[in-house]
Formats: structure tokens, C-alpha cells, sequence
């Protein structure tokens, strides 16, 4: 009886320890999978600026609206970390102030590269949409598997930071994008 019941315990002890390890292996995981999600964030918003910059030196644009898109961009890719949402805002504000123009797209008919530029620009921002809201999504499950009480008690999660959201304005149009 006496060893049956050491068994038993022993191997509930097992057991707990292959969840706990279990757990902690899921939470790296989850912490990898926001740093792959972070980059292909970063790597969309260097898109969407050098998108940006070709449409502001193109010669498509007035001078003002050039020169207030180059601005942005250039805001844009010198911003650090934490001024990042700010700028990449005042980028996607700088894009809808000179796309979104009442006959914008019809003064471009017909101009060599505009269309494709348009569609490069379109593309690049939805993109950034998309990017934004995957890292978004698997920041919050990864905050949420952070909040469980096994893992704080045990801490599970280490010296690892805990992910922060990114929240900018990133709708050009009535969607994700230019047109």
C-alpha cells in the first residue's frame, strides 16, 4: 500500500514536471513568434516608407505634397523605438493627405508609372495592416499566457521582456488601402 502509494506520487510529480517544462517551452515559443511577428512588422514599414520616398521624388506630386511626404518618411525612418508608432501615424496621415486629394488618381491618368507606383504604394500599406495586426494578435496571446498564474509563480517567462502593442494609423482609404 505504503509503495503503491510512493509510486503514485512520484509519478504525479513526473507528470507536473513534463507540464511545467511543457509550458515554459510553449511561452518561448510564443516569445519567438513575437520577435519573427515584430520583424516582418519592421520590414513592411521600411517597405511602405521606401514606397513613400518613390512616390515623393517622382515628380507625380506638387512640390507641397512632395515636400510634406519626404518629411514624413524621413521622420519615419529616423524615429527610434519609442516615438516608432508616432511617425509611422504621421507617415500614413502625410500618404491619405496626398493620395486621397479629390481627383488625385484622375490628374495621374495616363502618366507613365503612376499606376504601377499607386499600386506599389497600395500594396505597401496594406501590408503594414496586416503585419500590424498579426503582431498585435500574437502580442496579446503571448501577454494573456504571461497573466497565468503558473507562469508567474513559477516564473516561467524568465528575463524575457513582455511584448508591448503597436497601435498607429495605418487606413489610407476606406479599407486598408489607396484605392
Amino acid at each position: 500500500m505504503t509503495w503503491t502509494f510512493i509510486v503514485l506520487i512520484l509519478l504525479a510529480l513526473v507528470l507536473w514536471g513534463f507540464y511545467v517544462s511543457w509550458r515554459a517551452g510553449r511561452l518561448d515559443r510564443m516569445h519567438n513568434r513575437v520577435e519573427a511577428a515584430r520583424t516582418a512588422l519592421d520590414l513592411a514599414m521600411v517597405r511602405r516608407s521606401s514606397s513613400a520616398a518613390e512616390l515623393a521624388s517622382s515628380g507625380l506630386l506638387d512640390p507641397a505634397a512632395s515636400l510634406l511626404l519626404a518629411s514624413a518618411v524621413l521622420r519615419a525612418k529616423e524615429s527610434d523605438q519609442a516615438q516608432r508608432d508616432l511617425a509611422e501615424s504621421d507617415l500614413t496621415r502625410a500618404l491619405r493627405a496626398t493620395v486621397g486629394q479629390p481627383g488625385f488618381l484622375a490628374e495621374l491618368e495616363g502618366k507613365d508609372g503612376a499606376a504601377e507606383l499607386l499600386a506599389e504604394v497600395d500594396a505597401s500599406a496594406h501590408q503594414v495592416f496586416i503585419a500590424r495586426k498579426f503582431y498585435n494578435d500574437v502580442a496579446a496571446r503571448t501577454i494573456d499566457a504571461r497573466r497565468r498564474p503558473l507562469v508567474r509563480v513559477f516564473r516561467l517567462a524568465g528575463n524575457a521582456p513582455a511584448p508591448e502593442f503597436f497601435e498607429m494609423d495605418d487606413l489610407l482609404g476606406d479599407g486598408a488601402g489607396v484605392g
